[in-house]
């Protein structure tokens, strides 16, 4: 199976070319031969590479720097989501497209589902909304996939920056009224590889349309700061304390929703999916970079 990634350097990105096998080959489409606010770069090298089946794992990802940048964020994360859509109808394949809790406000007392209403409450959850608008428009042949939180060994993300900080820093301050599900890129991967396995195959429309797909459990990023130290301490390093603090202590531009817990549930049904225990996924990344 040929599946045609865009971005290269993501986490998601590279988590799929470290977990393809033998029997998948990965065609990463990405800058500066292929940017998603170019139609006519997307819809050429999407029909030159022959994909059995796009991924869609390349997106604008500053959140903050959104607010000031609301123009390029809707290129990238709406119209360029619209442009792989188009490529991927244009040559009959299934689109596998990434999107974000961030299209929620945050202030449900329970997991997000599917067909729960929206609220994006910033630009860069505008941006993803839009792009999840024209995804289903442009290629039904396809599933939108949220997750959230996430992490790898690669590029930069909050475990990286938590044992960075735990070389030097006797205590950091880390926000602890946050809820979400972290969620591992490795473990993203290779539920990709499963979903594209499926729906290259299987024309049913129960395969198509949006799912959650988060780690399993939840916590706030207090507690997986916590656990990140916790890790470092038990492969010989230094352990940093953790003083939890309010949201309202740590501004920032864009606003951070309170609650980004996604509920998988549908994932499970439909595909027999669920991405593993957060902890465990945390665990072996530290062991990745600590050694």
């Amino acid at each position: 199976m040929r599946i045609a990634v865009t971005g290269s350097k993501g986490q998601v990105a590279t988590s799929l070319l470290e977990r393809a096998g033998p029997e998948i080959e990965i065609v990463t489409l990405a800058r500066p031969a292929v940017a998603l606010e170019d139609r006519e770069s997307v819809l050429a090298a999407v029909a030159a590479a022959r994909p059995d089946v796009v991924i869609n794992a390349a997106a604008y990802t500053a959140v903050d720097k959104a607010e000031s940048e609301p123009g390029l964020a809707m290129r990238v994360n709406g119209a360029g989501a619209g442009h792989v859509a188009e490529a991927a109808a244009a040559i009959g394949a299934p689109l596998l497209h990434i999107s974000t809790d961030y299209v929620f406000d945050g202030t449900l007392d329970r997991p997000y589902r599917e067909d729960d209403p929206t609220g994006p409450t910033g630009v860069y959850g505008r941006s993803k909304l839009e792009g999840e608008r024209l995804v289903a428009e442009l290629c039904p042949n396809g599933a939108v996939l949220r997750t959230a939180w996430v992490y790898s060994p690669f590029g930069a993300n909050f475990v990286r920056t938590m044992l960075r900080l735990n070389e030097t820093r006797d205590a950091v301050g880390v926000v602890a009224d946050q809820r979400g599900n972290p969620t591992s890129a490795l473990d993203i991967a290779d539920a990709l590889i499963a979903i594209a396995r499926r729906i290259r195959d299987d024309k049913s429309p129960a395969l198509r349309g949006v799912f959650h797909m988060t780690g399993t459990g939840e916590a706030t990023w207090a507690d997986m700061a916590e656990a990140v130290f916790s890790e470092a301490r038990a492969r010989g390093r230094r352990e940093t304390a953790v003083a939890r603090i309010a949201t309202a202590d740590y501004p920032t531009p864009a606003r951070r929703p309170a609650n980004s817990r996604l509920d998988n549930a549908k994932l499970g049904r439909v595909y027999g999916l669920a991405l593993p225990d957060w902890r465990r996924s945390v665990a072996a990344c530290c062991a990745r970079l600590v050694g």
